[in-house]
């Protein structure tokens, strides 16, 4: 990117791409536009991490209709990602898949994450916003054994995580369309980890205060700057409640990692 101007544009040629593909999915007429969507997905993913724009995007008047633009760009790239997890999982159960760019380099993010987030074969992790495909959820239950919970709000979404787990032969993985405060297990939950795209992490993240015991771990996994066009950005914390003890950046990932413990 020469100038701000021309990230500018970029943006606006990427909400064009992203809605378009959205109305596609609305009027049920994906078929054959699948590949464009994985492929426009790719492409947002490397734009974000890029370096070379990270920089023009500082160079950005934040404009009132710069912050709408953010705002739109954030919920339907997150739309658009939940379609191709769907759409992904459903082609995985009846055909062996490969991986996108997007999943893996989700996959380089949740390594990153566990480096600073100690999880064992007697942990028990939640992760709030677990998606049609949950590879979190998979990756933590298949490197360390942990007893994994996954939480979502979208019935099509829970009903495909719970068959590829059965798929992968991982029947542990526990996943509900249930409020944290409505878990009977909350209360033996070690580490929680927050998917990026959950609007509401912060205002949950309040909620476990009261409800998970002392020692508990948060992951909270955000984007600020560049990467808040696919993330909600990290927030404040009541100080009395929360600390940060660790902020794990990932220069080529979609988000970031904020660890959180009681105060």
């Amino acid at each position: 990117m020469k100038d701000p101007e021309t990230l500018l544009m970029k943006l606006h040629y990427f909400a064009s791409k992203l809605e378009f593909l959205i109305d596609k999915h609305n009027q049920d007429q994906m078929v054959g536009y699948y590949s464009e969507l994985e492929e426009v997905i790719d492409d947002y993913s490397s734009f974000i991490t890029n370096s070379e724009n990270e920089n023009q995007w500082h160079n950005l008047e934040q404009t009132y209709e710069i912050s709408l633009l953010i705002e739109k760009l954030r919920k339907i790239s997150a739309n658009c990602v939940k379609i191709m997890e769907k759409y992904w999982a459903l082609k995985y159960l009846h055909e062996t898949e490969e991986m996108t760019d997007y999943f893996r380099n989700i996959e380089v993010c949740i390594e990153k994450e566990l480096s600073g987030f100690p999880i064992t074969n007697k942990s028990k992790v939640l992760v709030v916003g677990s998606g049609p495909f949950p590879i979190t959820l998979l990756s933590i239950a298949k490197r360390t054994g942990a007893k994994v919970f996954g939480i979502d709000i979208d019935d099509e979404a829970i009903l495909l995580g719970r068959q590829v787990a059965a798929k992968l032969g991982n029947h542990t993985i526990q996943i509900e369309n249930k409020s944290v405060n409505e878990l009977q297990s909350i209360q033996q939950i070690s580490h929680i980890i927050f998917s990026s795209t959950v609007n509401c992490k912060y205002d949950i993240l309040e909620q476990l205060h009261n409800l998970t015991k002392k020692d508990v771990m948060i992951a909270m996994r955000y984007g600020n700057a560049l990467k808040s066009l696919f993330n909600y950005p990290m927030e404040t914390v009541d100080a009395t409640k929360w600390r940060i003890v660790e902020q794990i950046a990932v220069p080529q990932g979609v988000f970031d990692i904020a660890l959180y413990q009681k105060v």
